[in-house]
């Protein structure tokens, strides 16, 4: 698949089934993300891996913020969290490693860890896998971070649900130029 082919049906995948990629194809992926525009060479960027029985401690983790959150949360909310690292093999956890730089201030640099996701979610594609994006309150829950190990400079800014698309793809929504490109200086 040529890159514009790629880019112009990229589509997120909310279901998602086993196989996650194998090691060497995780590893492309995520050596294709790593090549983020980046001011600075900082590569303000980590990911945690979460596979496995990972997954289920992860999802007693959100139960437990929601709780810290929402004390009388239902016991479907509590499921829903849960059971929402469940929903793919591989969840990726891309966390923003923010710094003090005299050039480079910290919104280019969150700006550019959005980019290595969403590197993910284009070489997942390439690779014949599917990704989604997720963020939701277990994103930026302190009782999360914590629980993650993130440090004080460190925002959790994507949970990318990596793995197998099962069923048919839900077809893209048409887009038109028209709607987000203007002259601007005439």
């Amino acid at each position: 698949m040529d890159a514009l082919t790629l880019l112009n049906n990229r589509n997120s995948e909310p279901r998602l089934t086993k196989p996650a990629p194998d090691r060497e194809i995780l590893n492309r992926i995520l050596l294709a993300s790593l090549r983020a525009p980046d001011h600075g060479r900082l590569r303000p960027w980590r990911y945690l891996l979460i596979e496995g029985k990972a997954r289920q401690k992860l999802g007693d983790l959100f139960a437990d913020a929601l709780l810290a959150r929402k004390a009388d949360a239902s016991e479907d909310e509590v499921k829903k969290n849960r059971d929402a690292p469940l929903r793919a093999p591989l969840v990726i956890a891309v966390v923003a490693k923010l710094q003090d730089h005299p050039k480079v201030p910290r919104v280019e640099q969150l700006l550019t860890a959005g980019c290595a996701a969403y590197g993910i979610l284009l070489a997942a594609q390439a690779s014949g896998f599917g990704a989604i994006w997720r963020t939701g309150d277990n994103c930026y829950d302190e009782h999360v971070k914590t629980g993650l190990g993130l440090s004080a400079d460190e925002q959790l800014i994507a949970y990318i649900y990596l793995g197998t698309p099962e069923g048919l793809t839900k077809p893209s929504p048409e887009v038109h130029l028209d709607e987000f490109v203007s002259a601007w200086g005439h």
